[in-house]
């Protein structure tokens, strides 16, 4: 298998990650079958469970465990797991925000300028050009965004809500601004320019 030639051409791993990718190659199935169960308890997609352990396998060799691993099948199951919730997690809040945005209503100033053809129009493509902006912003950047934005959450709540410090949710909240901002003034600078 793959993961036994990896870590024998790896001299630089410790005994202890040649120890921890022996067990995933000896218990590979053992832990995607642990995986699609932890998963399906929670209601996610279990053809996933695959990707987690390759997660588990890509974490392990770029980021050793520090400190002896007495039972190595324990301590996968257990970091699998949490993978497959913090996977669960960014999948629930992508489609959450996925869902939100189709909920939003087709016309959001109902005055007679709200009937407007060309202002409908226009503004279906201010918010299309949004989504798209903030559907491209880095999956971090995106969670912080959406909580706080769309959602309405304080920065201190998301801060709490994802484990991040309050200055990393401000610097993904200037991030994903700027990056709205950017996409709308590359869409309409020939509007601008021809209102100007």
């Amino acid at each position: 298998m793959p993961l036994a030639a990896t870590s024998s051409q790896c001299p630089a791993a410790g005994a202890g990650v040649r120890t921890l990718l022996a067990a995933i190659t000896r218990h590979y199935d053992e832990l995607v079958a642990h995986v699609r169960q932890h998963i399906g308890r929670r209601g996610g997609d279990r053809s996933e469970a695959h990707d987690v352990v390759h997660d588990v396998c890509v974490e392990l060799i770029e980021t050793p465990p520090r400190g002896e691993i007495r039972v190595p099948l324990a301590f996968l199951r257990e970091v699998a797991s949490r993978r497959a919730i913090d996977r669960y997690r960014v999948d629930r809040g992508r489609r959450a925000w996925v869902e939100s945005a189709a909920e939003l209503p087709e016309v959001a100033d109902d005055t007679p300028y709200g009937r407007d053809p060309a202002l409908l129009c226009a503004s279906r493509e201010y918010l299309r050009v949004l989504v798209c902006a903030i559907e491209n912003l880095p999956p971090s950047c995106r969670d912080v965004f959406v909580m706080h934005k769309i959602h309405e959450f304080r920065q201190a709540e998301v801060a709490a809500h994802l484990g991040i410090s309050l200055k990393t949710v401000e610097k993904h909240l200037r991030i994903g601004m700027a990056r709205c901002r950017q996409a709308l003034d590359e869409a309409f600078a020939d509007t601008l320019d021809a209102a100007a």
